[in-house]
């Protein structure tokens, strides 16, 4: 016990740090590896993302425990939160917020009965697991007074209808970007607010550990959100 003690006592600075560290990836930020592709383009395998743990709500230290709301998830979005069908953690973009009417027919949102608009970018091929490839439609889709990107892999269209949905109280309707490779509200359902961990607010650091291993140096410190547009909102 002894021996325990003085190792304590020589190392309290550095057990305060690590203490300290971990209080603060609980409460205030904390970084995500990413290992999917269900947010592509805007997020790929291998970046590690900042969030901010007290965007909507301040929970106690090491707990899920919320003591008081900060803020309410804005349409765009993009949030980490625990899966309500299996507890994972997950990380989509907001699209339904509560009161909306969300639907989507040939894989185009309508947003209240309006529809979102869509600018096309142009096509590239995307590699799935199996070396299966896929042609991968790339648009610009418009979320209010924000835009951000998504694309669809063409001959893989999946789940391209749904709705109208009525999103209720105190709940969200989440989708990948990656429209055709994510497991989001079209297959996990809506997810509750008391299951919102953070807002993911850029890539601290990207790396590419497929066939050709590197580091993607251009997307370190890249914000994960377009500037707004100042004009055309389409709802």
């Amino acid at each position: 016990m002894s021996a325990l003690r003085s190792l304590l006592r020589a190392n309290r600075g550095f057990i305060a740090l690590l203490l300290a560290f971990g209080l603060l990836r609980t409460a205030v930020a904390d970084y995500n590896p990413v290992p999917s592709g269900s947010m592509r383009p805007t997020i790929l395998e291998g970046d590690v993302v900042l969030v901010n743990r007290l965007a909507y709500d301040f929970k106690l230290p090491l707990t899920e425990i919320v003591i008081g709301h900060l803020g309410d998830p804005r349409r765009g979005d993009i949030v980490t939160f625990s899966s309500p069908k299996d507890g994972v953690r997950l990380i989509k973009r907001v699209i339904g917020l509560p009161g909306d009417v969300i639907s989507m027919r040939n894989e185009r949102l309508e947003v209240n009965g309006l529809p979102v608009r869509y600018q096309l970018l142009g096509t590239h091929t995307e590699e799935l697991g199996g070396g299966q490839e896929f042609l991968a439609e790339e648009a610009l889709e418009q979320l209010g007074r924000g835009s951000h990107d998504v694309q669809w892999l063409i001959g893989r269209s999946n789940a391209a209808n749904f709705g109208p949905v009525t999103i209720p109280a105190g709940q969200y309707l989440m989708l990948g970007d990656n429209r055709d490779d994510s497991a989001d509200s079209r297959y996990i359902g809506l997810v509750p607010r008391r299951l919102l961990i953070a807002k993911a607010l850029r890539v601290l650091v990207s790396a590419d550990f497929t066939a050709h291993p590197h580091i993607r140096l251009e997307r370190f410190g890249m914000s994960l959100y377009r500037q707004e547009a100042a004009q055309g909102a389409s709802f």
